[in-house]
């Protein structure tokens, strides 16, 4: 994104206009003065909330408008009209705030799962659809947020917005194009899901793997010469239209108002005064904490048919964790197939955050609260927080939910306990401040706490999450599911380890 904007913007620098006469200099100093105020706050709550996407397009809209500001000045409104759009180019770089997001991925997900699972009826391939999970003879495909178009539809609209720009189409031309892009990573996205279910079914599960990275980049090479091929029709007759005024290209280039360097120096100062202000209000608070008890997974890597299970594309892009790993095994009774009453898949998740990253939001959106309804299953118990001894001198708070789904009329039943353990915590609340966000609503991370966090100088000091699974044929009792966890927890827990990294 940032290469394109700034040829974008060296393309209409080649035939910029004549700048207008100089502006007020008070009216300029007072609003730059504003703007560059407004980042103060802007990254003092960034630091605490780093993946707050209002935030995000606050931070891009200043710093957009200080720029506009500044060729507003050296050149005046003709200015402003004629490099506005490379400029503003820059925000299709910046994340879509969740409330727009999230309502595309979870309708496209199973619109694309169920216009795939309709055209492999018409291949014989027998599937069902539940919630974004294709099910067929040889097991699972998910439609995930990758999958699902989301990823290709923001593609779509900088490449629709790309090409409208470097031919220069009237605005009714690019709005086609855009809506012509929009279309074509669609339909391409629904073609990528039923392939990679044909794959599943024809060569295997474990195939799918192989060619979903290839399709993905597939979509994106359709919707890049499909949006050049409709350029190049939308352009006919617009070549006149397109070309700069002679006279205009012979006019003066250069700004009539120059910003001065003493400015620029005052501005630059400025931002450093402020990435150690803030830096500095977060280590004042910092001193008051005390790092937690370490600890890590044993992974029963001798239990039957254990097997690593791949992070998949979705979870990677939404946690960002700098260590990562699930694995799945069965009990020694027997499995889901040929023991209805005593066999047990069981699933185990690990990650972890070092300090410096946004840990604590991550680690609340991996959750099984979160996850598991969007593949299907549906929540009937929690059973809250309670404190799981690891050994005589560890005990580690797991929050108890149960789930269920059904499969061909087959009904499953899921106990997941999860945890989340924070590197340091305030004086006297070791293990509180875990509990206390596991206790939490999945979507807990409302305004007012962002706030507080800032408020308190809390920041990303590092975290780890745990997270246990067990899938089963008979419905277990709550009370004995834990009893059971509670006797595997010494399994799965070693106490000490490294210490965090920084």
């Amino acid at each position: 994104m940032p290469f394109f904007a700034l040829y974008l913007f060296w393309l209409r620098w080649d035939d910029r206009p004549a700048p207008e006469a100089a502006r007020s200099v008070r009216s300029f100093a007072l609003a730059a003065a504003l703007l560059l105020f407004l980042i103060l706050p802007i990254r003092l709550v960034e630091l605490a909330n780093p993946d707050w996407r209002p935030l995000s397009w606050a931070h891009s809209l200043v710093v957009v408008s200080l720029t506009l500001l500044f060729i507003g000045w050296s050149g005046g409104k003709i200015w402003l009209r004629h490099f506005a759009f490379p400029v503003l180019f820059f925000l299709v770089a910046v994340p879509w705030p969740t409330g727009i997001e999230q309502p595309i991925i979870q309708g496209l997900m199973p619109t694309v799962a169920n216009i795939a699972t309709e055209v492999l009826s018409l291949f014989g391939i027998p599937a069902e659809v539940q919630g974004n999970l294709i099910h067929i003879n040889g097991g699972v495909v998910g439609v995930n947020e990758a999958c699902s178009g989301v990823r290709s539809l923001q593609t779509s609209l900088m490449i629709g917005l790309l090409f409208g720009e470097l031919n220069r189409l009237r605005l009714g031309r690019r709005l086609a194009l855009i809506v012509a892009a929009v279309l074509i990573a669609f339909i391409a996205n629904c073609g990528r899901a039923f392939f990679l279910v044909w794959i599943a079914a024809n060569r295997g599960v474990g195939q799918v793997e192989h060619w979903h990275d290839v399709a993905g980049y597939a979509i994106v090479g359709l919707v890049f010469v499909g949006c050049l091929g409709l350029t190049k029709l939308l352009s006919r007759g617009q070549q006149a239209a397109t070309t700069t005024n002679a006279a205009e290209q012979s006019a003066a280039r250069s700004p009539q108002s120059a910003i001065s360097p003493a400015f620029l120096a005052g501005v630059l100062v400025w931002l450093i005064l402020i990435e150690i202000g803030v830096d500095g209000w977060y280590r004042a608070h910092e001193r008051n904490l005390q790092p937690t008890a370490r600890w890590n997974v044993k992974w029963p890597e001798s239990a039957p048919q254990f097997r690593d299970i791949r992070i998949d594309e979705r979870t990677r892009s939404l946690l960002h964790q700098d260590e990562g790993r699930g694995a799945m095994w069965v009990t020694p009774e027997g499995n889901l197939a040929d023991s209805p009453r005593m066999g047990a898949t069981s699933l185990l998740y690990f990650f972890r955050w070092y300090p410096g990253h946004n840990s604590a939001l991550l680690a609340n959106a991996h959750r099984p609260d979160v996850c598991l309804p969007a593949t299907g299953w549906r929540q009937s118990g929690d059973f809250g927080v309670r404190e799981y001894a690891a050994s005589p001198t560890l005990t580690i708070p797991f929050r108890h939910f149960e789930f269920q789904n059904e499969i061909n009329g087959r009904p499953r039943y899921a106990h997941a306990f999860y945890c989340v353990w924070e590197d340091r915590v305030r004086k006297g609340t070791e293990g509180q401040a875990g509990e206390a966000g596991m206790s939490s609503a999945p979507s807990a991370w409302t305004r007012s706490e962002r706030i507080r966090a800032v408020l308190e100088g809390r920041r990303h000091l590092g975290q780890q999450v745990m997270e246990y699974l067990v899938v089963e044929l008979r419905d277990t009792p709550a009370r004995e599911a834990e009893e059971i966890f509670a006797a595997k927890v010494p399994e799965l827990v070693a106490p000490g380890g490294n210490p965090p990294k920084e």
